[in-house]
């Protein structure tokens, strides 16, 4: 099994830790920002609370109860709980992607379905005046009354809650705008004139001028609930739209597994293993966890965790991921990591905790957010006292004060960043690129150098076989297939990469005969009754045998290189040399230019001697190198870079990257490197290939534009339509189906990231 491929299923994924709560009954990014403060307001407690993912990220002292952060929520009028375990399977019924019903959707469902099935006459008798039969306002009465009262059920309920803690959320303005046209519209036919046999009026868009006991609202009033239920339930829906990549990668791993018991197998759950238990996987069957194989070959398919495309063949010893595919023969694994310490299970915690964190424009919106409710109670105070004050009639006044509270909830202010990051680094997850929080997508958008380590990175990280330079007259194979025979028997690296490299590109080879290793050499045996030497060149001089002057001059040329040559003989003749090194990675030149098309300076780092360094970069199309670097020095680079004005991503995944990654302005893991370096990241990346960097900082890109995008949408949307409506020139009901639709919006534009593809499938 490769480095690469090995190391990508060996290195867990760590987050932080801390306390997580389920919170629920928030209608609007109001109520985070209330229920966030609340809990920052407790002693050593620091929380982050999001609307979107319905989840409080809180930081305690040690030994805290979680049931005093429970009761605080509950005292502000929501409910928090302790989420459910991951592998938790769902004991009721289930929906048709396996997840337990959601309660509130469902409840929000069943309360739209309703007040479409009521409201839609009552909308189509106020603006059709061939509708407005003898009677048809009383019609609107019954028809109306369970809309308001049962339908907005939800929003009445959260604004009188906010009303006995003394504060008010954007259900506050709902309520107040659904309640106040109701209550006008029961005056008005019990008191008033509205009630008369035959009254008939017609709809308009904008507010007229008349006698205020003469006109009914129920239309505005049903019509508001409905189209903001509309937008309740899209919403929620698209959030769960939004967490699907998240959940995906929770589902991708084995549910059951066939245990090793007294030499019988067992089927168990999963969530039943321990370490060290020895399972059975069958070709075609999930991997359950992580572990090493105990027996068996085999080719892993890990596509659908790391994003590598070709199944890795694994033998007895190889570490092998949960949730990846075994797509060969049978193996036998021993456990080396189960439940939450698996690499599947420390990705998906990393996507979350990226999901339940803000960005610096977040954390604005909520400031703002937090305020808004009061100041446009305030505006449409102003707005009624405005036209009374005008001289208008008290149902003009009124119109324009209800479409004021109508139109101006911010529902898209708070939606605007967390959904695109839901869906942004739920998309990365998929592709093998875990953003650990939102500020990193901030840092994206700066960077404008990346310092690439190059062992590991742009680079292999492991020996192979890259050249072999035979003898006139001597046939290539033929060099091969007896160097890589008698090699293949040897446990030395070089050996191994020549072996493999032979392998891969003539077949299977001979079982070589008298094998011996000569000390500090080489080694010799007989393949095929031939004498072999394979070695260094020392070795076939002992037996007379000497390399000619053209392949001599090529093996000085590949060791100034910093190459490693290996020389070969037979039947007492020189034969070739073979030339192993770290190879570059098959894609680090796309990956390179890549990056230079996002604007970034590419600078390759490493510890190796200037040649070899320049060698790695001119083949992969790096302009400036800095070589012989110590490795406790790396963060010392990127410090001095710094220093010169330079924004620094950094890209690793050794032990010595890590003070580096988390110097740098933005810190890149390969994920096939090791935990320490993944801790220091910002960006983990699972696949082993440096064009995830690029999707990373591309997909990081996008995120932040898209929110940005949907920021000026929520905030241009308020600050025009407010006015408009506190100027009469829009009517109530249109004012509600504008506010659900700019949620809409907002969600639906964030989940176009879902449609973002990786360059290497562009």
């Amino acid at each position: 099994m490769s480095t690469q491929a090995a190391a990508n299923t060996q290195a867990p994924l760590v987050a932080d830790a801390g306390i997580e709560l389920e919170i629920g009954g928030m209608t609007c990014a109001s109520c985070a920002n209330r229920i966030e403060r609340k809990l920052n307001k407790l002693d050593g407690v620091s929380a982050t609370v999001n609307y979107a993912t319905e989840k409080a990220k809180v930081t305690v002292p040690d030994g805290y109860d979680p049931a005093l952060l429970v009761a605080e929520v509950e005292k502000t009028g929501y409910t928090a709980a302790m989420p459910k375990p991951k592998d938790a399977t769902p004991s009721g019924p289930t929906t048709d992607d396996g997840e337990a019903p959601d309660s509130e959707l469902t409840s929000l469902k069943h309360r739209l379905i309703g007040a479409i099935v009521l409201t839609v006459p009552v909308i189509a008798m106020a603006m059709v005046p061939a509708l407005q039969f003898t009677y048809w306002q009383w019609a609107s009465l019954a028809l109306a009354a369970p809309v308001i009262v049962w339908a907005a059920w939800p929003f009445h309920k959260a604004a009188w809650t906010n009303l006995r803690h003394g504060t008010a959320t954007m259900d506050t303005l709902i309520s107040m705008g659904t309640t106040a046209a109701f209550l006008w519209s029961l005056y008005a036919l019990f008191l008033g004139t509205a009630g008369t046999p035959g009254m008939t009026h017609p709809f308009e868009f904008t507010i007229a001028p008349s006698d205020g006991a003469g006109n009914i609202y129920l239309e505005a009033a049903a019509g508001v609930t409905m189209f903001i239920l509309a937008g309740r339930y899209f919403e929620k829906r698209s959030k769960r739209q939004a967490g699907a990549a998240l959940r995906a990668l929770l589902e991708l791993g084995a549910k059951e597994v066939s245990v090793l018991r007294n030499g019988a197998e067992v089927k168990i759950p999963t969530s039943d293993l321990a370490v060290g238990d020895e399972f059975v996987v069958r070709p075609g069957e999930k991997i359950a966890t992580d572990g090493t194989v105990a027996s068996g070959t085999s080719a892993v398919d890990a596509s659908m965790l790391t994003g590598e495309s070709v199944p890795v063949e694994v033998v007895a010893g190889d570490p092998v991921t949960g949730a990846t595919v075994n797509a060969g023969g049978r193996l036998v694994i021993r456990a080396t990591r189960v439940g939450s310490d698996t690499q599947l299970a420390q990705m998906a915690k990393l996507v979350e905790d990226a999901q339940t964190g803000k960005a610096a424009v977040q954390r604005l919106a909520d400031r703002i957010s937090g305020v808004f409710v009061p100041i446009v109670i305030a505006i449409s105070v102003i707005a009624l006292g405005a036209w009374l004050g005008a001289g208008f009639p008290v149902s003009a006044a009124f119109t324009a004060a209800v479409a004021v509270l109508v139109i101006a909830c911010p529902c898209a202010l708070g939606l605007a960043t967390p959904t695109a990051l839901l869906v942004g680094t739920g998309r990365g997850a998929q592709m093998g690129v875990l953003i650990k929080g939102p500020e990193v997508l901030e840092s994206t958008r700066k960077v404008d150098t990346i310092v690439l380590d190059k062992t590991g990175t742009v680079t292999t990280g492991k020996m192979t076989l890259v050249e072999a330079i035979t003898e006139p007259g001597v046939d290539r194979a033929e060099l091969l297939r007896l160097a890589g025979a008698l090699e293949d028997a040897s446990e030395h690296p070089i050996a191994q990469a020549i072996a493999k490299g032979a392998v891969q590109e003539i077949g299977q080879l001979p079982t070589p005969e008298d094998f011996a290793n000569i000390e500090g050499k080489g080694v010799q045996g007989v393949v095929d009754g031939r004498g072999v030497l394979v070695g260094r060149e020392s070795l076939l001089a002992d037996w007379s045998q000497h390399l000619s002057s053209d392949v001599a001059a090529a093996k000085a040329a590949a060791e100034d290189e910093g190459k490693t040559v290996v020389a070969v003989g037979w039947d007492g003749q020189a034969r070739g040399i073979l030339v192993v090194a770290d190879a570059v990675k098959p894609t680090s030149a796309e990956a390179i230019q890549g990056l230079k098309d996002l604007g970034l300076t590419p600078v390759l780092l490493t510890g190796d001697n200037e040649a070899v360094a320049k060698r790695i970069a001119a083949e992969v199309g790096i302009e400036k190198v800095i070589a012989e670097v110590l490795p406790k020095d790396k963060v010392d680079v990127v410090t001095r870079l710094q220093d010169a004005g330079k924004v620094i991503a950094m890209v690793g995944d050794g032990v010595n990257d890590a003070p580096a990654l988390a110097q740098a302005d933005l810190g890149l893991a390969m994920g096939t490197g090791t935990d320490v370096a993944i801790e220091a990241s910002d960006i983990t990346l699972v696949r082993g290939d440096l064009r995830a960097a690029v999707d990373a900082i591309r997909l990081s890109r996008r995120t932040l534009g898209t929110i940005k995008s949907n920021l000026f949408w929520a905030f241009a949307y308020n600050v025009a339509a407010i006015p408009v409506a506190a100027l009469g020139m829009l009517n109530p009901m249109l004012a509600g189906a504008a506010m659900a639709f700019s949620s809409v919006f907002v969600v639906g534009n964030s989940l176009r990231l879902r449609g973002f593809r990786s360059v290497a499938k562009q």
